[in-house]
């Protein structure tokens, strides 16, 4: 069933992958066979860890595959193979649910374009009282928001103020929560 291979060391047994010689399915099969019984931990493993059933059984589901695709399967380490892969899976997709979730974040405060006169009377004192806003920010995150403001880049501000590209990088990205924060308190506030 197994055979020995010399590049992973004398008696360590893997299972030969994909299709045996001839097109014959028995090693394919061999490799199911060894792998469909971890399923039902996989996906315990896999729900624990993230909110929805359909993302659990594709974690699932996806590792299988991985580890049928594996070159090199070891037989005896199948257990511990496929729940590394599961949990590298998980941690993927909560990754991915993280970024989208801070970018919708970051676009849910992009202006809207006045439309009116009203409108545009409303962005404009906004506008202002944010500005009177980056007044009250700290010395360096003032320099980068206000160097931005007049459509510098990041990198342009850091040579401007002396300073490296990521200490520029920090200073904006503080003083760009800073405001948030001020600019929810007073709409809150009324």
């Amino acid at each position: 069933m197994a055979e020995t291979t010399d590049r992973l060391g004398p008696g360590v047994a893997t299972l030969p992958h994909g299709r045996g010689h001839g097109g014959d399915e028995a090693p394919l099969a061999q490799r199911w066979e060894l792998l469909l019984p971890h399923r039902e931990r996989l996906y315990r493993l896999a729900r624990v860890r993230l909110t929805g059933h359909q993302d659990a059984e594709d974690c699932v589901q996806e590792a299988l595959l991985r580890a049928a695709g594996h070159r090199d399967l070891d037989a005896d380490r199948v257990g511990p193979f496929l729940t590394s892969i599961t949990l590298r899976l998980c941690v993927d997709v909560y990754r991915h649910r993280e970024r989208t979730r801070r970018y919708l974040h970051q676009h849910a405060f992009v202006p809207e374009t006045a439309s009116g006169p009203e409108e545009a009377a409303c962005a404009a004192a906004e506008g202002a009282w944010m500005l009177q806003q980056v007044q009250r920010l700290g010395g360096r995150e003032r320099d980068v928001v206000l160097a931005r403001i007049e459509g510098t880049s990041t990198r342009e501000a850091a040579g401007h103020l002396g300073i490296s590209i990521k200490a520029a990088e920090g200073a904006f990205t503080r003083a760009r929560a800073r405001l948030r924060r001020w600019h929810g308190a007073s709409l809150a506030n009324g």
